[in-house]
């Protein structure tokens, strides 16, 4: 498979303090990576890089052939889910509505919405379980519907690469694992790649088919039951068949 993303020599220091030191990670287009660390470990800051918000101290990000920002700017390239996506209670306007505003960074400014780019809004609805709410108020939402709005909006320009920052937070386990078939199947449909950066361990290895373990340095990069049990100990301070993660003989 051809690679969708590729960091290279990548370090990123805020002033004298280096977060990041020689980070050499790659993407396949349609795979799905896992980041995970302590904290501190440079997870968020390895998203804002992704995401155009930061620039390498030194090396280099490729997304789809373009630069984070470029990616970014496309609209089409990279869709974000935010750590627990709010909504105000007292802002007008409906699902849909929220929905197409995942449109704007492909949209011309002052140009109207294409009407293929509608049509997929109104398909993500229908796909993703919320058709039913298009017209409610955002400010109305549940947590977990809330969730899924925001998922839309972030596929509703269509991006080949989908990051979710932390998105299983603060939901217990039942509805963790609703939320991992739901990507999945999702996943399946839209032919997305996955970037999903947690601390949640469980999490990841289950929907992972790559896991990049990230302390300032990156001290595994590989499938998730291959992954040393010295690491996960040094790491989260935890025993992977307890916590029922297969691992290799």
């Amino acid at each position: 498979m051809a690679k969708i993303i590729d960091i290279a020599d990548l370090d990123f220091a805020y002033g004298q303090r280096l977060v990041l030191k020689h980070i050499n990670l790659a993407v396949e287009a349609g795979g799905t990576l896992g980041v995970i660390g302590p904290n501190g470990g440079g997870k968020s800051t390895l998203m804002k890089l992704l995401l155009g918000l930061l620039a390498p101290t030194r090396g280099s990000i490729d997304i789809a052939g373009l630069s984070p920002k470029q990616a970014v700017r496309r609209g089409d390239v990279i869709g974000y889910l935010p750590q627990n996506p709010q909504a105000n209670p007292n802002f007008p306007l409906s699902v849909r509505q929220l929905v197409r505003l995942g449109l704007a960074g492909k949209t011309p400014m002052l140009a109207p919405y294409a009407k293929d780019d509608l049509a997929h809004v109104e398909l993500l609805l229908k796909t993703i379980g919320i058709e039913e709410l298009a017209e409610q108020p955002v400010g109305m939402l549940s947590g977990g519907q809330l969730q899924r709005v925001f998922i839309a909006r972030a596929l509703a320009a269509r991006p080949r690469i989908l990051i979710l920052d932390e998105p299983t937070t603060g939901i217990d386990p039942s509805g963790q694992q609703m939320f991992l078939d739901f990507l999945r199947t999702l996943k399946e449909q839209l032919g997305l790649t996955v970037v999903l950066v947690s601390h949640d361990l469980r999490t990841v290895a289950e929907i992972s088919d790559r896991i990049a373990c990230l302390n300032v340095t990156l001290h595994y990069h590989d499938v998730p039951h291959s992954m040393p049990q010295e690491l996960a100990t040094q790491m989260f301070g935890c025993n992977l068949q307890a916590m029922g993660i297969e691992v290799a003989n």
